[in-house]
């Protein structure tokens, strides 16, 4: 299945300075910002600076170095909130995919929600 990355979505546009954030964190290959509609105390948003559309996408397509970059930038996330598993009371990752996924941007994100109980499913207050 190919994908088609439209270079218009507000993620590129952040990635390309048109539109502002909260940086959490930014490193070579990847942004960290908060969401602009939280869901929980924390709620930052993890995207690529590459062009992915989901998380399949980019484990079949990215670079080792960008791989690595954006799994050790959810890590740096989830100790700079403190939603570590291993010290804080953990976390939820949520990555939506295509239409049956609810995937609202077509850039890959990871949503890293902590800072309450998330229940079973996340749900807004």
């Amino acid at each position: 299945m190919g994908y088609t990355y439209d270079d218009q979505n507000i993620f590129a546009k952040i990635l390309r300075g048109e539109i502002p954030n909260k940086t959490v964190l930014e490193t070579k290959h990847s942004l960290a910002f908060e969401d602009i509609r939280p869901q929980a105390p924390v709620h930052v948003l993890v995207i690529p600076k590459g062009p992915y559309v989901t998380y399949d996408h980019f484990a079949e397509a990215a670079s080792d170095a960008e791989i690595v970059d954006f799994t050790r930038a959810v890590g740096k996330v989830c100790e700079m909130t403190g939603v570590t598993a291993s010290d804080g009371e953990g976390c939820r990752f949520i990555s939506n995919a295509g239409a049956h996924g609810v995937q609202e941007v077509p850039h890959l994100h990871v949503h890293v929600l902590g800072g309450r109980s998330m229940g079973r499913m996340v749900q807004p207050d």
